[in-house]
């Protein structure tokens, strides 16, 4: 299958490309208006192709202008040969140039948010639904999935020997609760990272529940109620209240961060919290951004899931040396008892988690989980591509339960951010 770039104006369009894939052409089409962003990705690419150790084998077919996605149209592949359509940058009217390529008889990867406001929730469902109807694959990336804690604690969650069922709480008490911490300063691919301007313009790329915070509401689901049956986002969601603050940028770290010249500070209304609830569960999420991390740390995930019989949670404090960990805690169920089922647990999960061991605490039980199964965000992006390149090639492997999630999960985005702004 043959990959179709269109405007890569985020860097998680150039970590796709950081392994090669074994049903795919090394020959990319790129249509892109010239600019920074497209150099930077280029550069990126050709640092994958160059690297001394398994370097890629990429060729870049690149078309730039300003008309770039009727370009794409004039060029696209022979009838038969399927093709992928991936889509990053900006947020604002990604959903158009989705819907465009679906059209086309495209697949689609494209990064999240496919949507920031939630008057374009009818554009996402028209998207899924043309999928559907010419059996395309539609997917957006959801690295987060591939985090071992993230798959762990879903396994233990998905055990309700282990984990009873989910405590539906109260406002004050969530049974969910989810943090995430993301940094404008970083390295990325052995690279300092630049921003362009417009990243920080919030209605043209979204605040952080409506961008980063999708991967944390569709950890909730995926975790908590996938496999279930499918969604209804009208019936199944109430959002209670939300709230939104800036973080507050001098002229000097804007200017480091993008290369521009002002000679201003900005408030960047980027952070948020929300509480809604979901199948009557109430959940709390917290998406914030902060300029840089400090020494030795990095992004942030922690997560807290309470169950009838116990609590799995995600922490990466101090206590553990910032690297996130999973812990089950008794809630219903005695020490004792929770221990032999999580080490009956443990046994089963060998298979796929060789060396995957519970060290018991005084009133806890922390999973040990070997060093080489922690692999670390950027190759997250390997596998979310092989696993939609699966279901390119046979659509029936998607889970049905997928796409009305999918609806869910940014009717809780968009209207979140919408009710913060209105609180």
């Amino acid at each position: 299958m043959r990959l179709i770039v269109l405007d890569p104006a985020h860097f998680h369009a150039a970590l796709l490309q950081r392994e090669m894939y074994p049903n795919v052409d090394r020959r990319v089409a790129v249509f892109a208006p010239f600019g920074p962003e497209v150099i930077d990705y280029l550069s990126r690419v050709m640092l994958f192709n160059g690297r001394p150790e398994n370097p890629t084998r990429w060729e870049m077919d690149v078309h730039l202008g300003a008309d770039f996605l009727a370009e794409m149209l004039r060029r696209l592949p022979a009838a038969g040969d399927p093709a992928v359509a991936v889509l990053t940058g900006r947020n604002r009217g990604k959903i158009d140039r989705i819907l465009t390529a679906l059209r086309a008889g495209l697949h689609v990867l494209a990064d999240k948010p496919w949507i920031i406001v939630p008057t374009d929730l009818p554009k996402l469902e028209e998207a899924l639904a043309l999928a559907d109807s010419r059996r395309l694959a539609a997917c957006d990336i959801m690295t987060e999935r591939h985090e071992v804690t993230s798959q762990l604690q879903r396994e233990f969650v998905s055990d309700s020997e282990i984990f009873g069922s989910v405590e539906p709480g109260s406002a004050s008490a969530p049974g969910i609760r989810a943090r995430s911490v993301h940094h404008l300063m970083k390295v990325v691919a052995g690279m300092p990272l630049r921003r362009p301007l417009w990243f920080f313009d919030v209605e043209e790329y979204g605040e952080a529940l409506a961008d980063v915070g999708t991967h944390v509401v569709d950890l909730v689901e995926w975790t908590a109620f996938a496999g279930a049956r499918p969604v209804d986002a009208a019936a199944d969601i109430r959002l209670i209240s939300a709230r939104r603050w800036p973080l507050r940028l001098s002229a000097s770290q804007l200017n480091q961060v993008t290369g521009a010249n002002r000679q201003t500070g900005l408030d960047y209304y980027c952070n948020n919290w929300v509480h809604y609830t979901w199948r009557g569960v109430h959940v709390e999420l917290e998406i914030v951004w902060n300029w840089e991390a400090p020494a030795g740390t990095g992004d942030v995930y922690e997560a807290s899931f309470r169950g009838t019989r116990a609590r799995a949670e995600i922490r990466q404090g101090e206590a553990e040396r910032h690297m996130a960990e999973l812990y089950l805690v008794p809630t219903g169920a005695s020490f004792a008892a929770l221990a032999a089922t999580v080490l009956r647990k443990i046994a089963a999960l060998q298979a796929r988690w060789p060396g995957l061991a519970a060290v018991e605490g005084a009133r806890e039980i922390r999973i040990a989980i070997p060093p080489e199964f922690r692999v670390g965000h950027e190759a997250h992006f390997a596998q979310v591509a092989n696993r939609f390149f699966e279901c390119v090639l046979a659509p029936e492997t998607q889970p049905a339960w997928e796409r009305p999630n999918m609806l869910a999960k940014y009717t809780v985005t968009t209207e979140g951010v919408d009710l913060g702004k209105r609180s």
